[in-house]
C-alpha cells in the first residue's frame, strides 16, 4: 500500500487535541493497515520519528431516518506517539569510542490541524 492510502484523515476531537502536547496524534487509517504500515506511512509523510502505534477498530453506530434503520460503517483509528525530545543521542561503538548523532527529523506534525 502507498502511504497516502494508509493515512486517510486526522481525527480532531477535544481529547486528541489535548494529547498533541504529549506527542500523540490520532488518525483515521485504512482498515487493512497494520501497525508497521502505519508507522512507516507516518514517518514518510510527516518526516517524524514514531515511537509507538496503538490501533483500534471503531464499530459503526445504528442510525435512523424516519422508520428506516441503517448502520454507519466500521473504521480503524490509530494513535501515533512521536519522539518530541530535541537533542543529541550518543552511543558507544565497538572500539569504545563515543559517537554523537543529531536528529534529522521533526519533533511535531505541523500539517495535522491545517496549520
Amino acid at each position: 500500500m502507498v502511504a497516502e492510502d494508509i493515512i486517510l484523515a486526522p481525527v480532531v476531537t477535544e481529547k486528541s487535541s489535548s494529547e498533541i502536547q504529549d506527542g500523540k496524534y490520532t488518525f483515521k487509517v485504512n482498515k487493512k493497515a497494520t501497525k508497521i504500515d502505519i508507522k512507516m506511512a507516518v514517518e514518510k509523510l510527516f518526516d517524524v520519528k514514531v515511537l509507538n502505534v496503538n490501533t483500534m477498530t471503531v464499530k459503526g453506530k445504528e442510525k435512523r431516518v424516519g422508520r428506516n434503520v441503517g448502520k454507519t460503517s466500521d473504521w480503524k483509528k490509530a494513535i501515533v506517539t512521536i519522539d518530541t525530545e530535541v537533542g543529541e543521542k550518543s552511543y558507544l561503538t565497538k572500539g569504545g569510542k563515543e559517537v554523537k548523532v543529531t536528529k534529522k527529523y521533526k519533533t511535531s506534525i505541523d500539517e495535522f490541524m491545517g496549520a
